[in-house]
C-alpha cells in the first residue's frame, strides 16, 4: 500500500504542487493507464477530494454540478485515446455557465501522433466552446530548466484562467512517459503566480528596496508620472529606464551603463522587488537589477515572466496600482535614488576617448538634439549606444522593439514626422536597417522635418561585436552572418546621389573632426528647406572596441578621459549627485 508517494515524472509533480497552492482540491478520476501518474500521486496525497467515473461524458458532468454547488474548481482526468472527446459536451455546458472546470487530458508523446500508433490522438486543436484557455504541457527533466520553467509557467497559466474574466473550463494536454516509479515522498514546491484585480486585497509590500522597471511604453501621462513620483517618494524607490521608457519623472534611473558592466557587481543597485510596467525592452542589460520577486502590472493582465521571478499579476492600469500603495506622506529621502546615481557618476567617470563608432556619436551629441525634439531609434547596435547617454529633458525618444526587426525603423520615423510638421524628428540608424527601407524617403508625404543620422560600418557590425555568439568567427562571418560587402561597400556617392535627387539635404563625415563641422548644421534646431540625411562611415572594429570599452570601465580605463558626464546623467542627475557628495 502507498502512503503518500508521488511520480517522478516532474510535469505531473508541478500540477499537483499548483493545484495543492491554488487550493484545487476536487478530481472527478476516469479510468486509465496514461493518467495513472497523476491519478495514484493525486489518491495518495489526503489533501485531494478524489471521486471515481468510469464514463467521461458523465465525468464531465459531474464536475459540472459540483464546481456550480460548491462554488470551487473541479479538475477532472482521463486517459488517451478517445477517452477525452466524451468531455466535449460536458465542457460545452461549462463553458456556457463559465464554470471552473480543468480538464486534464493525459497522452503519449504527441510525436507519435501520425504514426498509426494506438490510442495516440491529435488534441491540438479542439472547439472554441468547450475551453477558454488550453495548453500542451513538455516533458520535463531535472536537467532541463527551460522545460521546467515552461511547465510552471503554463499550469499557472491554466489554473489563474479558470475564474478569469467570469471563469470557465480549461484544458492541460498531460504527456506521460509511463514512469512506474512513485517514490517521492517530498513533494517540491513549485512557483505559484496569483493574478489580482482591483477588487481584490493587495498584498503588503515587502520590506526591501523597491524599483519599477519600464519596457518600452508610449508617453506617460502627467497623471500617471505624478503617481509614480509619489509611490517613490513614499517608499524610497527608484525608476529603471532607457530610451524607450517614456517615464521622464524625478526619479529616471538610466541603468544600462551601470548595468553593462562586465566587471562590477552592485549590490545596492539590485531591488528585493521589482515592479514591471511597460512592454518589450531593448535594454538587455536589466537582468542585473532583478532581485528575488517581481510583480507585473498590465490592464492585460497576461503572465509575462520576462525575468522567470514573476510572482504577481496586477490586472488594473498602472495608476491605480501605484496609487493604491501611495501614502498620504512622503519619506523623501531618495537613499535609493541618490545611491543608484552616486554610482552612476562614478562610472560615467571614467569613460575614456572612444574611437569614431555609434557610441562615440552619442557621446558627442545626445545632450546637443534640439529641445523638443523626437529620436528613433534602429535596433540593436544604436539603440543600446544611445542608451548609456541620456537626452535632454524634453526629447523623447522610441525605437521598434516590439516585433525588433531592422524592416521599419526608417518608416516608423517618417510616419511619426507627419503627425507634427513643425517639430524635428531624428532617427539613428544603421547600414543594414537604412537600406532595407530606404524605399521611404521617396513617398511624397515626407516633410522637411525629418533628420536621418547613418552610420556606415558595412556590414552588420552586431554580428562582429566579440561578445556576439557570431564573434568568434571573426572576418568569416563577414560573408554570411553580418552580411558585408552589400549596398555600395560604403560608397561615398551611392547614398548621397539618392538622397540628393530626392531633394534631400546630404551631409557626410568619416573623421571625428568632419562630424563636429557638420554635425552643426545637422543639430540646426530650426526646421530646414529639406530633409536631412548625415552619413557617417565607421569601422566595424571600431563599433567594437567602442563597446567593449563602455561595458569594462571599471578595469579599462586607459586614454584621456572624455568630460561627457552631463551626456550619461543629464544636469538633474549632477544636481542630486554633487546634493549627495556635498553632504559627505
Amino acid at each position: 500500500v502507498m502512503s503518500k508517494k508521488y511520480t517522478v515524472e516532474i510535469n505531473a509533480q508541478i500540477i499537483i504542487s499548483l493545484l495543492k497552492s491554488h487550493g484545487i482540491s476536487k478530481v472527478i478520476a476516469s479510468p486509465g493507464t496514461t493518467n495513472m501518474a497523476l491519478v495514484a500521486s493525486m489518491d495518495s496525497d489526503p489533501f485531494f477530494e478524489m471521486y471515481s467515473a468510469v464514463d467521461e461524458r458523465s465525468a464531465a458532468y459531474i464536475a459540472t454540478g459540483l464546481a456550480a454547488e460548491s462554488g470551487e474548481p473541479v479538475v477532472i482526468s482521463c486517459t488517451g485515446a478517445t477517452a477525452s472527446r466524451n468531455y466535449a459536451s460536458g465542457l460545452t455546458e461549462a463553458y456556457y455557465r463559465k464554470l471552473p472546470i480543468l480538464a486534464i487530458t493525459s497522452t503519449q508523446q504527441t510525436s507519435k501522433i501520425g504514426h498509426l500508433v494506438a490510442q495516440t490522438i491529435d488534441r491540438s486543436s479542439i472547439q472554441n466552446d468547450i475551453s477558454r484557455f488550453a495548453v500542451e504541457l513538455p516533458f520535463v527533466t531535472e536537467e532541463d530548466k527551460e522545460a521546467l520553467w515552461d511547465c510552471e509557467i503554463k499550469v499557472n497559466q491554466a489554473i489563474l484562467e479558470l475564474k478569469r474574466h467570469g471563469g470557465g473550463p480549461v484544458h492541460i494536454n498531460l504527456p506521460t512517459c509511463y514512469n512506474q516509479a512513485y517514490d517521492v515522498t517530498e513533494l517540491p514546491r513549485y512557483r505559484r503566480i496569483d493574478r489580482l484585480v482591483t477588487t481584490d486585497e493587495f498584498p503588503n509590500l515587502p520590506k526591501s528596496r523597491i524599483a519599477i522597471l519600464v519596457g518600452s511604453h508610449n508617453d506617460m501621462s502627467n497623471d500617471l508620472t505624478n503617481s509614480i513620483d509619489r509611490f517613490c517618494a513614499c517608499h524610497d524607490a527608484v525608476v529603471f529606464c532607457d530610451h524607450t521608457s517614456g517615464y521622464y519623472g524625478k526619479y529616471r534611473v538610466p541603468h544600462a551603463l551601470i548595468c553593462g558592466q562586465t566587471s562590477l557587481k552592485v549590490p545596492e543597485l539590485k531591488a528585493g522587488l521589482i515592479i514591471h510596467i511597460g512592454e518589450v525592452s531593448g535594454n538587455y542589460y536589466s537582468n542585473n537589477v532583478i532581485g528575488p520577486d517581481v510583480w507585473r502590472v498590465s490592464e492585460d493582465g497576461e503572465i509575462r515572466d520576462t525575468f522567470r521571478k514573476l510572482r504577481n499579476v496586477f490586472e488594473m492600469s498602472s495608476k491605480v496600482f501605484f496609487d493604491r500603495y501611495t501614502f498620504e506622506y512622503e519619506i523623501e529621502s531618495e537613499l535609493y535614488y541618490k545611491s543608484c546615481m552616486k554610482i552612476l557618476q562614478r562610472i560615467q567617470s571614467k569613460i575614456p576617448e572612444l574611437p569614431l563608432s555609434n557610441p562615440w556619436i552619442a557621446s558627442s551629441i545626445a545632450r546637443k538634439i534640439p529641445d523638443h525634439s523626437v529620436l528613433h531609434f534602429g535596433i540593436l547596435n544604436s539603440l543600446r549606444s544611445w542608451n548609456f547617454f541620456e537626452l535632454a529633458d524634453n526629447v523623447r525618444s522610441y525605437c521598434n522593439v516590439g516585433g525588433f526587426g531592422i524592416d521599419g525603423c526608417l518608416s516608423s520615423a517618417v510616419g511619426a514626422s507627419l503627425a507634427n510638421k513643425e517639430k524635428l524628428y531624428y532617427i539613428v540608424i544603421g547600414d543594414l536597417a537604412f537600406f532595407y527601407d530606404m524605399n521611404v524617403l521617396g513617398n511624397r508625404h515626407l516633410g522637411n522635418n525629418l533628420r536621418i543620422l547613418l552610420v556606415n560600418n558595412g556590414k552588420g557590425t552586431e554580428f562582429r561585436h566579440t561578445n556576439h555568439p557570431a564573434g568568434h568567427f571573426g572576418e568569416t562571418a563577414d560573408k554570411y552572418i553580418a552580411a558585408a560587402g552589400h549596398f555600395g561597400k560604403k560608397s561615398p556617392s551611392l547614398v548621397k546621389n539618392y538622397v540628393q535627387d530626392l531633394g534631400l539635404e546630404y551631409l557626410q563625415a568619416s573623421t571625428k573632426e568632419d562630424f563636429k563641422i557638420v554635425s552643426e548644421r545637422f543639430l540646426e534646431a530650426n526646421i530646414t528647406e529639406s530633409a536631412i540625411v548625415l552619413e557617417v562611415f565607421t569601422e566595424s572594429d571600431n563599433e567594437s572596441l567602442a563597446l567593449e570599452t563602455i561595458l569594462a570601465l571599471e578595469t579599462n580605463i586607459k586614454g584621456k578621459a572624455a568630460q561627457i558626464a552631463g551626456n550619461v546623467i543629464g544636469a538633474k542627475g549632477i544636481k542630486a549627485i554633487k546634493g549627495v557628495i556635498n553632504r559627505k
